[in-house]
């Protein structure tokens, strides 16, 4: 089982959330991929929150959240997410530390979520690898785990462990698991369902109290971004592109990547597909209207796109997703 592949099979995640975790880091796993089964139409990802007693824990907010089940050892290869902030040092109980160990014997995937990697460390889950940690937290995360390679990234993917620095970094993590499997096209229409308009689709961007976490980009991406959405029909080529940003287009390439971690056509496309999508569900217009109106030279090059994009045609979309709206109109 990996997160980070191509795949059109459902992934099942099991979340333990432990007492007085915050409400913020909890919906920063669940929201972007209930985002991805609402805007896919269908189930492509389904959790499961667990706590240590199958009680409802507490959070930050007294908000106490739920379980569906007990946290136990289990042979099933389910991806393992470990949510924790504040009070983690009450969780790390012997108890856990063996259940989380005699978990990662069959769980390909665990994951430290904010001070979940602590969690994982206590439990000897990190040794040797890198992780990351809340900002506050990392100098003594380093000082008292020298056997883990301590970084301040904003999310960190070793091998069999990802760990995330907090709650917006979580999403970009939850962000690119999507990306991963299911597109670019769709990770950003997530990521614009929340606003959230222009996450790091990549984790090595460096931390510090004057960031707190926050994704830093560049005022002439969001510019050339402003661009690209005026003029979805007729699209700019990359130099014209950069020429009223008032930069190379070598360097626009840089910024991007640098920015959100890929290049300008990718984020390009991605939104003239979203687009084109939007009007193959909530219009009746033909495909080669559609195709025109958001820069494809034919129908076929855009039903080709499209295909890759989204793993069906779009006839697919629209007799799947046209279906589920008109029956939910009452009559």
């Amino acid at each position: 089982m990996t997160l980070l592949q191509r795949s059109t099979e459902r992934l099942d995640i099991d979340l333990l959330v432990l007492p007085d975790t915050n409400l913020i880091l909890i919906a920063s796993v669940i929201e972007p991929l209930r985002g991805a089964n609402r805007i896919a139409g269908s189930e492509l990802y389904r959790w499961r929150l667990l706590t240590p007693d199958g009680a409802p824990v507490p959070t930050t907010s007294a908000i106490a959240i739920p379980a569906e089940g007990t946290f136990r050892t289990t042979t099933e290869d389910v991806p393992l997410f470990v949510l924790a902030s504040y009070s983690w040092r009450q969780s790390a109980t012997p108890s856990i530390k063996m259940q989380l160990s005699q978990a990662a014997r069959h769980r390909s995937i665990v994951a430290g979520i904010e001070s979940g990697t602590w969690l994982l460390a206590e439990a000897s889950l990190l040794d040797g690898l890198s992780a990351t940690v809340h900002w506050e937290d990392y100098e003594d995360f380093a000082l008292a785990y020298p056997e883990v390679r301590a970084v301040k990234d904003r999310f960190v993917v070793d091998g069999k462990r990802l760990t995330t620095s907090g709650s917006l970094p979580t999403v970009d993590l939850m962000l690119e698991v999507i990306r991963q499997r299911q597109g670019y096209s769709l990770a950003l229409e997530v990521s614009r369902l929340f606003r959230y308009e222009q996450p790091s689709f990549h984790a090595d961007e460096t931390l510090s109290a004057a960031s707190a976490g926050l994704p830093a980009h560049d005022p002439r991406v969001t510019q050339a971004v402003h661009l690209m959405e005026e003029h979805i029909e007729q699209p700019l080529i990359l130099a014209r592109l950069a020429r009223r940003v008032g930069v190379s287009a070598r360097h626009l390439q840089d910024l991007f990547q640098q920015s959100i971690g890929a290049p300008p056509h990718v984020h390009y496309l991605a939104l003239r597909l979203n687009t084109a999508r939007r009007k193959v569900i909530e219009t009746t217009a033909s495909f080669a209207d559609i195709a025109a109106a958001t820069g494809f030279n034919s129908a076929s090059a855009f039903a080709r796109s499209y295909r890759a994009s989204f793993s069906e045609s779009p006839s697919e979309t629209r007799r799947r997703l046209r279906r589920r709206i008109t029956s939910s109109v009452p009559t």
